[in-house]
């Protein structure tokens, strides 16, 4: 049993480390890739719920005109049944490039419509609302030495249940005083684990990057909720493609819940996440040719449009997967069909792949979770894992 002054030293390092703004460039990080590992991984999460029916129109539906009038810019074609929202441009080249993946009909096992509960069953990787109090991810780095970054203020739910994930955001703060640094350090000598986890926080608070483009220095101001996310979605690319970087980023776009003037809204918000998914991939470089990128929402929204020009908090919706190796260029999932009968509660797009298959996939190819460690901790009760997602 550890005397309480020393408890009460780990408590004040890990308030003192979550209060430090990390690094950028020359982020020495603390955890190498496990030998099995294979690539990186980004996770986007949209959170608000993004209309799937929109994103990803299924226009060869034959009930698709009765519950949507076709309006505006002619969605960008995919195949005899599907299309992209048009604000998709860059998504849709990906599509062409086979860098893309469509999977419909897609969700948690989450069957309400609370925002907050959804959230909870989908990053903690559980079969209904608190089940579990870690994360998904959390729980699949404890098992290997990879590390994940969450591009955010707070380190969201599917990163805890882990010491080797830690956040970062922008900041003008200056730097800790030296001296400080050097009293604390000093204070932790006599004390194995709490050295080795000071030296974590000081390798990553070394100080902005000094060149043109800086998030550090052009702030999340200037340009909207857009250009904040491509932001960070260039810095995630940076910190995955540094030697020894992380395994896993972490990336949150909140405004999806579109309840009025969706129309609008859509066509703002998902330029911004395309033109965001461009820059991480531009940042990644040849990194690239091995990261798979997972966007996933909550749940989708109501098949057909309410009294105010929005959508109404639904069930099945629409995740995407993009990486250099990813086998795309398809739209997977058994689609259901939009008539009536086949809606889900008579309003909803009924959900046939349950987003965990697409998670226990990732965890496997990129961070080299086995089935077993994957059933009993990871994501128990979770479906297989989803095959043919990758070339190679």
């Amino acid at each position: 049993m550890h005397p309480p002054e020393c408890l009460n030293r780990r408590h004040w390092l890990r308030a003192a480390g979550a209060a430090l703004t990390l690094g950028t460039a020359g982020v020495r990080w603390a955890f190498a890739a496990t030998p099995q590992a294979r690539g990186k991984l980004v996770v986007v999460m949209l959170r608000g719920a993004l209309d799937g029916l929109a994103a990803v129109p299924p226009v060869g539906d034959p009930h698709w005109s009765r519950l949507r009038s076709p309006g505006g810019e002619a969605p960008l074609g995919l195949d005899n049944t599907f299309a992209l929202h048009p604000a998709l441009a860059g998504l849709h080249r990906w599509y062409g490039e086979g860098q893309l993946l469509v999977v419909h009909a897609v969700a948690s096992p989450y069957r309400e419509r609370s925002h907050f509960d959804a959230q909870q069953v989908l990053e903690s990787g559980g079969e209904r609302p608190f089940a579990l109090d870690t994360g998904w991810l959390g729980r699949a780095l404890a098992l290997g030495r990879s590390q994940g970054v969450a591009l955010s203020p707070s380190m969201p739910l599917a990163l805890r249940g882990t010491e080797q994930a830690t956040t970062w955001t922008p900041s003008r703060r200056d730097a800790p005083e030296a001296d400080f640094m050097a009293r604390v350090a000093r204070l932790y000598e006599g004390d194995d684990h709490l050295q080795r986890r000071w030296q974590q926080v000081q390798s990553q608070a070394m100080g902005p990057m000094e060149q043109p483009g800086d998030p550090m220095k052009m702030g999340m101001g200037g340009g909207g909720p857009g250009n904040a996310f491509a932001t960070l979605a260039t810095q995630a690319g940076r910190f995955l493609a540094e030697p020894g970087g992380p395994s896993v980023a972490w990336l949150d776009v909140n405004g999806w819940d579109t309840h009025t003037q969706q129309a609008p809204r859509l066509q703002r918000l998902l330029g911004a996440l395309d033109a965001g998914l461009l820059s991480l991939r531009n940042s990644l470089g040849d990194t690239w040719a091995d990261t798979t990128v997972l966007v996933m929402t909550e749940f989708g929204r109501s098949a057909a449009f309410n009294g105010s020009g929005g959508t109404d908090h639904g069930t099945g919706g629409v995740a995407f997967l993009a990486g250099g190796a990813v086998a795309g260029g398809r739209v997977l999932g058994d689609w259901p069909g939009l008539s009536s009968s086949a809606l889900l509660d008579g309003r909803d797009l009924r959900p046939t792949t349950d987003v965990r298959s697409l998670q226990r996939a990732l965890l496997q190819r990129h961070l080299g979770i086995g089935s077993a460690h994957l059933a009993q901790q990871v994501l128990p009760g979770a479906p297989p894992a989803m095959s043919g997602l990758w070339r190679s």
